[in-house]
């Protein structure tokens, strides 16, 4: 096995984990003290042959002629909120992500891959990637949803879910090959033991 490769592997994944956290402290920071206009792209009325002066939007909103950007000149610290709803989640699942990522090639180098710690860690990292996937985008759909909800009433407000399905596979894939590597760590340790 190539530690000098999985060391370097591992040490550009925290690296990046590192800016993901950046990221989202610094998006969040610089957006709740900005004070322009937000906008937010829905396709509710995509279709629709409507004139500006027929959409039903709130007052202080502007549409595009089909309605499918909306933008608020005055927004509310509840409508700036969703905004960063619909933008932060996914680069905290980022960060969190390669951080326990970076923690599984550690333990890679230190221990060895196939090991006890390493099972765990690629479990871990599987259920966060399984159950962090749906509920990011439950997150961010919802936020989305509001905010158009917020501008244009009669859209309604339900949540929506935005996610890469993919990635629950490759959540489960990893929840189950460190389930795999569990067992045979164990039947190694068996087999050690008798001889």
């Amino acid at each position: 096995m190539n530690t000098r490769l999985t060391r370097t592997l591992a040490s550009v994944t925290f690296g990046l984990a590192v800016l993901c956290g950046l990221a989202f402290f610094g998006k969040g920071i610089t957006h709740m003290l900005d004070d322009g206009a937000i906008c937010v792209e829905t396709d509710f009325w995509s279709n629709a042959a409507l004139g500006p002066d027929a959409l039903p939007i709130n007052k202080g909103v502007e549409a595009t002629s089909n309605a499918t950007r909306l933008c608020q000149g005055d927004p509310s610290a509840a409508q700036r909120a969703a905004e960063l709803g619909g933008q932060l989640p996914w680069l905290l699942f980022g960060a969190l992500a390669l951080w326990l990522f970076s923690r599984l090639l550690d333990a890679v180098v230190e221990r060895g891959p196939f090991t006890e710690t390493v099972s765990h860690r690629l479990t871990v990292l599987g259920w966060f990637v399984t159950l962090g996937t749906p509920l990011t985008g439950l997150v961010d759909g919802w936020s989305h949803s509001w905010l158009v909800g917020s501008m244009a009433p009669i859209v309604g407000s339900g949540p929506a879910v935005s996610q890469p399905q993919a990635l629950i596979l490759a959540g489960l894939a990893a929840v189950i090959m460190g389930k795999i590597m569990r067992e045979g760590v164990r039947m190694r340790e068996d087999l050690e033991g008798t001889i």
